[in-house]
């Protein structure tokens, strides 16, 4: 997309995390898109959005991690490529297969989770930068072997940062949830925006 005064942004697919597509999701595309980039943010759950993780976790266990993964890949078809993929949680499946597999994008932002590298390839796409944000005490994050994972992915890419917060919260960037940190959020924010000016 490009501005006014000639500049290119970035075009964004945001995908949610465990508890859905939250206010606090659609509130943090927004920032995004008051600083001039188009984001799309994809429903996995077709409306459904739950209270906690366990809750959500047995929704995406009724109907399948695949199936959650399939509905990201979709809604991805139908956008243009030249994106960069971002997740929450559970929405990094979906942001790192499509980074890693779909030709043409332009950089992918994984929050508060990583899987292995080997997931979807066998070495992270030549010229697809990386940013990766987790707190260092996060019990699902550092805890469930992500924060390992995440070391590997920017290891492997060429252009990588790994950002870690002092915490244990998982979701502390949705201001929608009582897990969120005011100075953790805006300091991912400032990173993710520095990220995505450099990719357009």
């Amino acid at each position: 997309m490009l501005t006014a005064n000639g500049k290119t942004m970035a075009t964004v697919a945001l995908f949610h995390h465990v508890l859905g597509l939250t206010p606090g999701v659609i509130a943090f595309a927004d920032d995004l898109r008051r600083a001039g980039h188009t984001v799309h943010t994809p429903d996995l759950f077709e409306g459904r959005t739950f209270a906690g993780i366990e809750e959500g976790m047995a929704y995406v266990q009724e109907v399948s991690f695949g199936t959650v993964i399939e509905r990201g890949t979709r809604a991805a078809a139908d956008l243009p490529s030249g994106l960069v993929y971002a997740g929450f949680s559970i929405g990094v499946l979906s942001a790192q297969k499509l980074a890693q597999t779909r030709p043409g994008a332009r950089g992918a932002l994984l929050y508060y989770a990583c899987v292995p590298l080997t997931e979807f390839g066998d070495t992270w796409p030549d010229g697809v930068p990386v940013q990766v944000h987790g707190m260092d005490a996060d019990p699902f994050f550092a805890g469930e072997g992500d924060l390992d994972f995440a070391r590997q992915v920017v290891e492997s890419a060429g252009q990588g940062e790994l950002f870690l917060y002092p915490g244990d919260q998982h979701y502390f960037a949705d201001p929608s949830l009582p897990s969120y940190d005011p100075d953790a959020a805006a300091l991912l924010l400032s990173r993710t925006l520095a990220f995505l000016d450099a990719v357009s």
